[in-house]
């Protein structure tokens, strides 16, 4: 009885044609490790840009509210939904008996000109700083607030979120002074925000 064969594993290519090396496998195999590397690498960049290796976003240590309520003028924001299309937009922000604190957000529609406004409350969730605090203009929704920045006088603030998503620079003039607002941006850079996100604002108009 006559053997087997071995059979021939070798690819057969056609009379006359020739084979295209862009397709054999020895060649793309190579081209899939490096491509899972990019991606990998990439991943990891972000990861370390956005992800937990970011320190935790820090308050500043104590906050008069009788010193801090009154209103402020907004400088710079990052987007969000909730002031589309805003301009000149400012913060009152009053006591009241009970201990919490009235608010009213106001801002120009930059289409229309038209004065909108916004009503809502606040109150303190850290007590011992008093610079951690909730706000709700809708009930039940409420929201981080933050004060992560404050001058010495109280003459402008920083506000954002634990999640880092929101941020606002506030201001108890119209316009802040160029020093000022490059030393509070150095400070945002140090929390881990992100400042090319920001919307930096004269009134009336975005710069």
């Amino acid at each position: 009885m006559r053997k087997p064969h071995p059979k021939n594993t070798t690819e057969k290519t056609a009379p006359g044609t020739k084979q295209n090396p862009s397709r054999s496998p020895g060649r793309a195999l190579p081209i899939k490790a490096i491509a899972a590397a990019v991606i990998t690498l990439l991943a990891s960049c972000v990861f370390s840009q956005h992800g937990s290796e970011l320190p935790a976003v820090q308050t500043v240590a104590h906050v008069d509210l009788n010193r801090y309520v009154g209103l402020w003028y907004e400088i710079g924001r990052y987007p969000n939904s909730f002031q589309k299309n805003c301009r000149d937009s400012t913060a009152m922000y009053t006591v009241r008996p009970d201990g919490e604190i009235d608010v009213l957000n106001s801002c120009r529609d930059e289409q229309s000109g038209r004065l909108r406004e916004a009503k809502g409350r606040a109150w303190v969730v850290d007590k011992i700083s008093n610079a951690r605090l909730k706000v709700s203009f809708f009930w039940p929704f409420r929201g981080d607030y933050w004060i992560i920045d404050l001058g010495r006088d109280y003459e402008y603030a920083v506000v954002g979120t634990p999640n880092r998503q929101y941020l606002w620079i506030l201001s108890r003039t119209p316009e802040m002074h160029p020093n000022v607002l490059a030393k509070i941006l150095q400070n945002v850079d140090k929390q881990g925000f992100d400042r090319d996100r920001l919307l930096l604002h004269k009134r009336g108009d975005l710069l």
